[in-house]
């Protein structure tokens, strides 16, 4: 089902997915083979209730979101190459900003790395354990970052929102402009009460306390 929906000078056509997410298949010569989480997929989307559903049943889940300026579709083989040319133009700002970590990405991750990564993507997003999007622009040509919404490891907040942008992005103020958009749009097209925004509304520091906190009272 289309939905477009006007205000504010805005557009948005949205395609919603009552149940599980359908893909392209892989590009040919991939094997078919079920995919497995990778140290790198792990880096990007931190899960934190990995058995459980994120989203209600009945939830339609927007595989499609369009605005002027950029889209947001699920990550998945079809978008390896834009996706792998995207984070592999800014791996020292991605670690500083977005991982905080040397482990993704690296100059060291390979064609095949990249492929078994999107392939948990899209698995987890099929099995409505956690959406990862690609931020694209209009065209579809170019990617210009990602967003990530993903269970809580922490008590209280109903899901975790994380986001990067390119380098080159970033320095033109796009971080800042789909953090904006991403918050507006998870408040009104999401069924969640309270989202946390490690790294943006909440300091990474004071995130990663809060973590080792919940951990420890599960422990008790």
């Amino acid at each position: 089902m289309t939905l477009t929906v006007a205000g504010a000078g805005l557009t948005l056509k949205i395609l919603l997915m009552a149940g599980g997410a359908a893909f392209a298949d892989a590009p040919a010569g991939t094997a078919a083979t079920p995919p497995q989480a990778t140290v790198s997929a792990q880096a990007r989307n931190q899960a934190g209730k990995p058995t459980s559903l994120l989203v209600p049943a009945e939830f339609a889940v927007p595989t499609l979101v369009e605005t002027s300026d950029f889209k947001l579709v699920p990550l998945g083989p079809a978008l390896v190459r834009l996706d792998f040319d995207a984070y592999m133009s800014s791996i020292e700002h991605l670690q500083k900003t977005f991982s905080r970590s040397t482990a993704w990405p690296h100059a060291g991750i390979s064609d095949a790395d990249a492929m078994r990564d999107i392939e948990a993507e899209e698995a987890r997003f099929r099995n409505r354990k956690s959406f990862a999007y690609a931020v694209l622009s209009p065209d579809g040509m170019l990617e210009r970052g990602s967003v990530y919404v993903s269970p809580s490891p922490v008590e209280g907040y109903d899901a975790v929102v994380r986001m990067w942008v390119t380098k080159d992005e970033y320095d033109a103020g796009f971080d800042a402009e789909l953090h904006k958009w991403v918050a507006d749009w998870i408040r009104t097209d999401w069924p969640f009460a309270k989202v946390a925004y490690p790294g943006r509304t909440i300091e990474w520091d004071e995130w990663q306390s809060m973590i080792v906190a919940n951990k420890a009272a599960k422990t008790r």
